[in-house]
């Protein structure tokens, strides 16, 4: 990994609010979302539990990667950020103090629109200090159980990531493949109004351990042999770029920009996390090596 370029780091222009309920526990929730000052980066706090224990958004603080990404633990953590996180990422915030007064933030409808909307209506300001952009000088690949997910180098500047998502031949949901250049405008028209989606198996499955009991068809997408059920798709591959918008989430716990082209085949969280922690590792173990970036330098008088 090394550094190819920074840009300058940004919060959000004021406070906002969003309120719903959790797709997880079905209880209402409420986060605010703050300002922060320069190299805070994300992180949650638990209002609700004694002493607001603050958990970081970071990959290192992961703690369970099933069917969605977890941080902190069960008693004081919060559960499913991935999508708040995507919005945050994806609209290029670095600093953001996150109140949130329950496990989970609010689901909406399944998608990172609803956040997306209220950062934008809150808009964004820049800080006085830089944020390094990290490219990958070899390809870093992750694999397990026929899916794969890697940052490869490119001469193209920026991000692209592009899902292939594969349930088989004879699958509930046709094979698929979205490719997103990820920038603020394209991420929030593309990527950002795209839902979570399960199969009418993995539905059952969910309810059956008592997540999502308060949801119906119409509340997500739920596949079943002839497609959605009581619901129809924002685009034709609506499940492909939901992947791109989960990635986004995930990758932004290693807390650096990157550029290049991440690629994933039937890639899901646990890979997702994997890859955000290799490339933290990589980008630490490459500062170490070179120091610390110069400042810039003075402007002329």
């Amino acid at each position: 990994m090394r550094v190819t370029g920074h840009r300058a780091q940004r919060t959000l222009a004021g406070t906002v609010k969003v309120e719903g309920v959790g797709i997880v526990t079905g209880s209402p929730v409420r986060v605010r979302l703050r300002p922060a000052p320069a190299d805070t980066g994300v992180v949650f706090r638990r209002t609700d539990r004694p002493g607001a224990p603050l958990v970081p958004a970071h990959a290192a603080f992961v703690t369970d990667t099933r069917r969605r990404t977890t941080l902190g633990p069960a008693a004081g953590g919060v559960t499913l950020v991935e999508h708040l996180l995507a919005a945050l990422s994806g609209l290029r915030i670095d600093n953001c103090e996150i109140d949130i007064d329950g496990p989970e933030p609010p689901g909406l409808d399944g998608s990172a629109a609803g956040y997306v909307a209220a950062v934008v209506g809150c808009g964004a300001v820049e800080q006085p200090a830089r944020r390094a952009i990290w490219s990958a000088t070899a390809p870093v690949v992750i694999s397990a159980g026929g899916a794969t997910i890697g940052l490869h180098p490119s001469p193209e500047p920026g991000l692209r990531v592009s899902y292939l998502l594969d349930y088989g031949n004879f699958g509930p949901i046709h094979r698929q493949v979205f490719t997103l250049d990820v920038r603020p405008d394209e991420f929030a028209r593309e990527v950002a109004p795209c839902r979570t989606f399960v199969t009418e198996a993995e539905a059952q499955a969910l309810r059956d351990q008592g997540i999502g009991r308060h949801l119906t068809p119409a509340d997500l997408l739920v596949f079943g042999p002839n497609g959605p059920i009581g619901n129809r798709v924002r685009f034709a591959d609506e499940p492909a770029r939901h992947k791109v918008l989960d990635i986004l989430g995930d990758l932004a716990l290693c807390g650096a920009d990157l550029a290049g082209h991440v690629v994933a085949y039937r890639s899901g969280h646990a890979l997702n996390v994997q890859l955000s922690l290799r490339l933290a590792a990589l980008a630490a173990a490459s500062r170490r090596a070179t120091g610390p970036a110069p400042a810039p330098a003075a402007a002329a008088a």
